[in-house]
């Protein structure tokens, strides 16, 4: 995968209790998208522009996010998200992102840059593999 790659306006929305990340409180999505985050400025989904194309749902996929602490350290988990083409019509995207969709603002937490644009042709697809954890927080 990607490198990882925090929105900086997601810590102040922890530390200011925006979003709740810690078990399983609210709602992770992951949604992708072709303009390049600007990490600094971005706040919310609403900045960003999802692809589309039949088989993929505006606002992304649940990714069922859950945490645990083990001393001074929280390690996040997500369930993979496969998404498929259902035609040949889906917009070139390069970009994942991940944002709180329970809190008010749709606020964005991190981003991943595939390194190119990608597009998926029908029956094809997109997995987005999380592996043994999505992120540490120390």
């Amino acid at each position: 995968m990607a490198a990882y790659v925090k929105y900086e306006p997601f810590i102040q929305g922890l530390l200011n209790k925006e979003m709740d990340l810690f078990g399983t409180t609210d709602t992770v999505m992951a949604v992708i998208h072709s303009d390049a985050p600007v990490v600094a400025t971005d706040t919310a989904l609403s900045d960003l522009t999802q692809v589309t194309g039949t088989g993929y749902t505006a606002g992304g996929n649940d990714t069922q996010n859950d945490s645990t602490r083990s001393g001074g350290t929280v390690t996040e988990t997500a369930v993979d998200i496969v998404w498929t083409a259902g035609a040949a019509d889906w917009t070139a995207g390069r970009y994942v992102s991940r944002y709180d969709d329970t809190s008010t603002g749709n606020d964005l937490i991190n981003s991943w840059d595939y390194g190119a644009n990608f597009t998926l042709g029908n029956g094809e697809t997109f997995t987005l593999d999380f592996g043994a954890s999505v992120a540490t927080y120390t």
